[in-house]
């Protein structure tokens, strides 16, 4: 038996299982429940494993789990801090800006993380207006990213997606070309049309370049090699050498991987005394302080949408995988 989950549960699945329906049971005998735990609920329900700073994410939470309050959240952070990723973001937009505009690859100085951009630069191969109309797309779905929040009809940073149709809690794929690319309906469909060989923990599998360019997210762990992975398949490449990483997908190349395991063990040991010593972090108990039904549902929260995300339930694996994978796909009208 399965259900439609509650919104707090957005960032991990589609449908409710008996482990979640119990924590919802936890949450519904704690109401009315007030601002301060519904805005840490609100951060477990934002948190994305996949996220470059997805550890320190977790432990922000479970600090404020154990203070009962937080002041952590999107848009917390001061206006003039950098975080040194986006020097990496600007970077790939700056030199793939370049090259749009015929800039020769090799009077390019920028690094992209450990890469230097002429490198990843000569993957793409001979200049054609469909690959100039494809490296737009990336570059305007970098900068989509690097400029939030601004509004959406903004077009210095509008990004349109290419395949995906996306809701507030799923994505379905789109039947027809999106009206900002009519003009280049062909290169459209040429792009979602391609289909790139690739790997998913381990088995052989495909994804559409469209899919790929619209789930290139500055903020995940393995941008630089995703963005290569994208630029070898616009080359012509398509059975590019690294692996693509996005959202669910191959979820278990996380460098934090292992640690999520055991933040997750020390997590239940927190609701559960029973649960035996072995992988805790005692640390993190000390953080979370002295048990108590908000605590408990808070911490069952965070560590059940770790486990979600580090085991995407069937149903989410098949969604994830049909919509990258362009036999799905059917030409628009």
């Amino acid at each position: 038996m399965t259900d439609q989950c509650r919104s707090w549960w957005r960032n991990c699945a589609l449908d409710t299982d008996p482990e979640m329906r119990a924590i919802d049971i936890l949450e519904d005998d704690l109401q009315p429940i007030d601002a301060k735990a519904t805005k840490i609920r609100e951060l477990i329900s934002t948190f994305e494993l996949c996220h470059h700073k997805a550890e320190r994410w977790v432990t922000n939470i479970i600090e404020a789990i154990g203070k009962e309050e937080s002041n952590k959240g999107l848009g917390t952070r001061p206006a003039d801090h950098q975080h040194p990723a986006e020097t990496v973001w600007q970077n790939a937009c700056a030199a793939l800006s370049a090259w749009c505009a015929g800039c020769p690859v090799d009077l390019l100085d920028q690094v992209i993380g450990e890469i230097p951009a002429a490198e990843l630069l000569n993957s793409i191969g001979k200049r054609s207006r469909l690959k100039e109309w494809q490296i737009q797309r990336v570059i305007e779905k970098i900068r989509s990213i690097i400029h939030w929040p601004q509004p959406a009809n903004d077009p210095a940073v509008q990004y349109v997606w290419l395949v995906l149709n996306v809701g507030d809690y799923d994505a379905t794929s789109l039947d027809q070309c999106p009206e900002r690319y009519k003009e280049h309906k062909d290169f459209w469909l040429q792009t979602v049309s391609t289909t790139i060989n690739d790997t998913e923990n381990g088995d052989e599998t495909t994804l559409s370049l469209g899919f790929a360019i619209d789930m290139l997210w500055p903020c995940h762990w393995r941008f630089v090699d995703n963005l290569q992975f994208i630029l070898e398949a616009i080359g012509g490449n398509c059975t590019p050498a690294t692996s693509f990483a996005a959202c669910g997908r191959n979820i278990n190349l996380v460098p934090t991987y292992h640690r999520m395991e055991t933040i997750c063990h020390t997590l239940k040991k927190f609701c559960n005394p029973s649960v035996p010593e072995e992988e805790l972090d005692k640390n993190l108990l000390a953080v979370l302080g002295t048990p108590s039904p908000v605590k408990k549902w808070l911490t069952a929260s965070l560590d059940k949408t770790i486990r979600l995300q580090m085991h995407p339930p069937d149903k989410m694996r098949k969604m994830l995988s049909d919509l990258a994978n362009p036999t799905w796909y059917t030409a628009p009208q």
